[in-house]
C-alpha cells in the first residue's frame, strides 16, 4: 500500500482550505495549485501577469525543494489563465523559469478569484 505524505513549507503559501501544499506518494510529488501570493507577506504581488508567473514559479519551487524535489524534476503543470490573451508573456517567464526544461503542459482559461491571473499545479519526481 502506498504511503502518502503532506508536504508543507513557509516558501509557499499556507493551504487556505482541506488540502496540502504538496502529496509525496513514492517518488512523485503532486504540488497544490499555486496562485501569486508571497508568503513572506501573505499578499498578492503587485504587478501583471509577468510578475504574477514568477511568484507561482517561486511558490512551486518552494514546495518541491521541501519535498527533496526541484523544477528540473516536473514531468507536468497544468497552468490555469484567467485570460488565455496572457499567453505569450505567461509562457516568457515560464520557459526562463524552468532554464531549457519542457515538462509536459497544459494550459487553460478558467475563471480565478479577483485580481489573479494565473495558478499553476505541477506533478515532479523525486531523486
Amino acid at each position: 500500500m502506498a504511503i502518502l505524505k503532506s508536504i508543507e513549507t513557509s516558501k509557499a503559501p499556507g493551504a487556505i482550505g482541506p488540502y496540502s501544499q504538496g502529496i509525496q506518494m513514492g517518488d512523485l510529488i503532486f504540488v497544490s495549485g499555486q496562485i501569486p501570493i508571497d508568503p513572506n507577506t501573505g499578499s498578492m504581488v503587485d504587478g501583471g501577469i509577468e510578475s504574477q508567473t514568477a511568484q507561482v514559479i517561486k511558490n512551486v519551487s518552494g514546495v518541491l525543494e521541501a519535498s527533496g524535489s526541484s523544477l528540473n524534476k516536473v514531468v507536468k503543470t497544468t497552468v490555469y489563465l484567467a485570460d488565455l490573451n496572457l499567453f505569450q508573456e505567461m509562457n516568457k517567464v515560464y520557459a526562463e523559469s524552468f532554464e531549457g526544461h519542457r515538462p509536459a503542459r497544459a494550459t487553460v482559461e478558467v475563471g480565478l478569484p479577483e485580481g489573479i491571473s494565473i495558478e499553476i499545479d505541477a506533478i515532479a519526481v523525486i531523486g
